[in-house]
């Protein structure tokens, strides 16, 4: 049995992933570690419970300590490692949050790996999943992002990601870590807190609220499902060559203002409503201070390496996740009303 530890794994990709380790591998044994932060919902892994090889973990990557009596007691083999603080808007409010879990938190678990590991790495392996935001921005006559594009950070939330990243690459190089690194592109589906751009709209259509678009809309992202992100992490974690970065895309770029107008679209559709009647919601709001212009991932070295391609394309996708939120009211309403939160505070005493 190996014992692999994903942290953050009751935030969106996170819960994704460790439902697909759950019940893709019942000989090993799964433990999410989380903080259950505003992101984090254990009600995303309601269908887990019971599973004997699921555990779940209330800790703080952040608490050094605590990290490393996880790794000293649960004698943990692999990692796979999502906590993140992650909006760049809040990045932009609260620089200081994002550097202590995104920087501190990683070399705390880089630190206890090593120390835990001894040098002894045969069968180990530390996983760190990043962002494409970390590679800075793309004008619309650039090509993608590729494993060789030079950083060039521009906000709070992406210089801190770019560090840990740094970070994972010294403990490889300085100290013979065993790890692996992807960057991915913007992730979509069920199970996304609603301050990001996708849920956040759906519900705001479905209760006729603005829909906030920075600037004129223009800027461009590449869109992955998150069922996909986590089939592709599955294959980094088991076939992914020691020291080596993969990129992880959906090959779908669009503009803000594109993607709105089919969330307009394919709600209305399904809500009953006249095509197009929720277009009146668009507001125009001013521009995110330091906001991307494109980003683009060129994920060809993970398809030619190990197989993956996305499974969806992204209308088909959307179609998907309306769906699911507009069938999952009740869970949409417990996160943005924060009744889920105060649940947790009674569970643990908070």
């Amino acid at each position: 049995m190996r014992h692999i530890l994903i942290t953050g794994g009751a935030g969106f990709i996170g819960s994704h992933v460790v439902r697909l380790f759950v019940n893709k591998y019942p000989d090993d044994e799964i433990i999410n570690l989380d903080k259950l932060t505003y992101a984090g919902n254990l009600s995303n892994l309601s269908d887990l419970e019971g599973k004997p090889n699921y555990k779940f973990i209330k800790a703080d990557i952040s608490d050094y300590d605590a990290i490393r009596k996880i790794f000293e007691t649960l004698k943990i083999d692999g990692v796979i490692h999502l906590a993140a603080e992650s909006h760049v808007d809040r990045s932009i409010t609260d620089p200081f949050s994002f550097a202590k879990t995104n920087v501190i938190g990683t070399l705390n678990l880089l630190q206890s790996a090593k120390d835990a590991w001894r040098e002894n790495y045969e069968g180990k392996l530390f996983y760190h999943i990043s962002t494409d935001e970390v590679y800075g921005a793309l004008n619309f006559n650039e090509s993608r992002f590729t494993e060789e594009t030079r950083y060039d950070p521009h906000s709070p939330y992406s210089a801190s990601k770019a560090s840990s990243d740094h970070f994972v690459r010294a403990y490889h190089d300085t100290y013979g870590l065993p790890v692996v690194l992807s960057n991915c592109s913007n992730n979509y589906g069920p199970y996304q807190f609603p301050e990001k751009l996708i849920p956040l709209f759906i519900n705001n259509i479905r209760y006729n609220k603005p829909l906030p678009v920075y600037g004129k809309g223009e800027n461009v992202r590449d869109w992955l499902y998150v069922e996909d992100h986590a089939r592709a992490i599955d294959l980094i974690f088991h076939r992914g060559r020691v020291g080596q970065t993969y990129n992880i895309g959906g090959g779908n770029e669009w503009k803000n203002i594109d993607l709105i107008k089919l969330l307009i679209k394919t709600t209305d559709r399904l809500l009953g409503r006249e095509m197009g009647a929720s277009e009146k919601l668009i507001t125009f709001v001013t521009d995110r201070a330091g906001h991307d212009l494109r980003y683009a991932i060129d994920a060809s070295k993970l398809r030619n390496e190990l197989g993956w391609t996305p499974s969806l394309q992204f209308e088909e996708g959307i179609d998907q996740t309306v769906r699911w939120y507009l069938e999952h009211q009740e869970w949409l309403d417990s996160v943005t009303s924060g009744e889920y939160q105060n649940y947790y505070r009674r569970m643990y005493g908070e």
